[in-house]
């Protein structure tokens, strides 16, 4: 044996090694992750604090001994993640969120809920439902950072296969077979009218009864389906006259005449951002709620803190949007229909 055979590798990664892939460092690891999750070397090497050639010499060790590329480099647009390189981005996360979690109880520090979690939100739910959870968990567990990212409905799969969030709260709408998801709570469909409809007094609203109606449509992807196969299913061939993805600008369009829309989350009042007034009506059909989802990667490698993190929104999820529903419930009494 020469003294040669006694160096150990670099954790910096910097050295290639002719092992296989039990000599990855976690050193190179992090800096994969970090270099990932920005799409930038540069980036990563500032977050860092290291020189960029550490995080480019460690990537470029780690291809080497997992012989796969993980980025493709383009000068113009930075870096692309390869397929090899998503799915070793999720798998290092969850790597590295286990060794945080070893490592805190070794220290004594197991019962303390700290460090990152990934929290997608759906758009639309995102106002009726994130203040209240982020207030929860802030009161609860000061030294847990909840990094939030605002989801459409076709986004949420994609985010959680990729790794780029552990958790997300949503509609069940478009989630794929390998996320796993559990119902927290269900948003009745619910007819939205200006004030001066005709049928605005009533009590409940049947679809037949918006046959002829113009329609303004939410539209976002997965949601536009769900509402316009409602009226499909009830014989109807909506007449949709406007469309948008913006919540609250269909409900100035309502509120200002411009037709019906259906929805599924309630706001507290019935003014609209420029000063309207639309109003909530049940509807008279048996049609089915939209449920509430909190979803993750089935991978059965679940953090503590993303379960800490889900275990909160069990609770705090369907109780704000009870709360919400009970607030406008209380305003509806308190507007009538402007002659």
């Amino acid at each position: 044996m020469t003294a040669a055979d006694l160096t150990p590798v670099p954790d910096s990664g910097g050295a290639a090694a002719a092992s296989p892939a039990h000599s990855v460092t976690l050193t190179q690891l992090r800096y994969f992750v970090e270099a990932a999750s920005r799409l930038s070397m540069t980036e990563a090497s500032l977050r860092l604090h290291v020189a960029q050639s550490a995080v480019s010499s460690a990537v470029a060790a780690l291809e080497r001994q997992l012989g796969t590329q993980l980025f493709i480099r383009k000068h113009s647009k930075g870096l692309v993640l390869t397929p090899a390189g998503r799915d070793l981005l999720r798998d290092a996360r969850s790597v590295l969120d286990h060794l945080g979690e070893v490592v805190a109880s070794a220290q004594g520090d197991g019962d303390t809920v700290r460090g990152t979690v990934r929290l997608a939100v759906m758009v639309t739910l995102m106002p009726f439902v994130l203040p209240s959870l982020l207030t929860d968990l802030r009161s609860r567990y000061p030294d847990l950072d909840v990094i939030v990212t605002e989801s459409a409905p076709s986004d949420v799969g994609a985010a959680l296969c990729e790794g780029s969030v552990d958790l997300a709260i949503g509609y069940d709408l478009l989630l794929s077979e390998d996320i796993d998801h559990e119902v927290v709570a269900e948003a009745p469909p619910y007819v939205l009218l200006p004030p001066t409809h005709r049928l605005a007094r009533q009590p409940q609203v049947s679809l037949s009864e918006l046959a002829s109606e113009p329609m303004v449509l939410l539209d976002l992807p997965g949601s536009r389906d769900y509402f316009i196969r409602l009226l499909r299913d009830s014989g109807i061939q909506p007449d949709v006259r406007y469309r948008t993805t913006n919540y609250e600008a269909v409900r100035a369009l309502v509120a200002r005449g411009h037709g019906f829309a259906i929805l599924n989350q309630v706001s507290a009042g019935s003014v609209t951002y420029d000063g309207g007034r639309a109003v909530a009506r049940p509807l008279a059909d048996e049609v089915p709620a939209l449920p509430v989802v909190l979803s993750w990667l089935d991978t059965g490698r679940l953090t503590g803190r993303i379960r800490t993190v889900a275990e909160r929104a069990r609770e705090v999820v369907p109780a704000s949007i009870r709360a919400i529903r009970a607030d406008a419930a209380a305003d509806e009494h308190g507007t009538e229909p402007v002659p």
